[in-house]
């Protein structure tokens, strides 16, 4: 009897705040030809402060499914652990990325700091926040502040039914080529 190949169709990736998740699943939509969507989009509103102000949770989930329902071939990045989990029945892949603590922060650091430009610096208008952000970021593997942690995304991945892998600190090639191959290798 022949393989058939079955390429997947409604991917998750995800991981901790600098993990690359966005980037990751960005680089393979252009690839394939898939709509990206992102779990920031949903979880902040829209403000001139962005990534201040959370969404109800109803909203995020109506506007998630809404996006999700309405596409055959998309890429969700970012992290929906707990929150989203009634979104979890429409993936046929999810793929947890891990990046070691020291990358990610230099990652966002950078981010912060294209983002807001001088105002990350003591004295200016986001310092406390983008202090915060890092510090909260930096905890990802402790778990010691609220939101993401290793512990409840480890935990959060038992939970899934589909197919799941782990990406552990890959370059982003090899990242983006690791979920091109699980998307696009698949056989039934």
């Amino acid at each position: 009897m022949e393989e058939k190949y079955i390429m997947k169709q409604r991917i998750h990736v995800f991981g901790a705040s600098g993990s690359g998740t966005t980037t990751i699943a960005k680089i393979a939509c252009d690839k394939l030809a898939y709509k990206h969507f992102d779990s920031d989009s949903y979880f902040w509103q829209h403000t001139e402060e962005p990534f201040t102000i959370e969404r109800p949770r109803d909203e995020c989930l109506r506007l998630m499914n809404n996006d999700l329902s309405n596409n055959d071939k998309w890429i969700l990045s970012g992290s929906i652990a707990n929150w989203g989990n009634v979104l979890i029945p429409y993936f046929d892949l999810v793929i947890f990325v891990y990046v070691p603590q020291d990358i990610r922060l230099e990652r966002l650091k950078k981010r912060e700091l294209e983002r807001y430009g001088d105002k990350v610096f003591p004295g200016g208008g986001r310092y406390y926040e983008s202090k915060s952000f890092l510090e909260w970021a930096a905890s990802y593997e402790t778990g010691t502040m609220n939101g993401r942690t290793l512990q409840k995304h480890e935990a959060w991945l038992t939970q899934i039914e589909c197919t799941s892998l782990k990406i552990i600190n890959n370059s982003l090639d090899d990242s983006v080529t690791t979920v091109l191959n699980a998307i696009q290798n698949s056989c039934t």
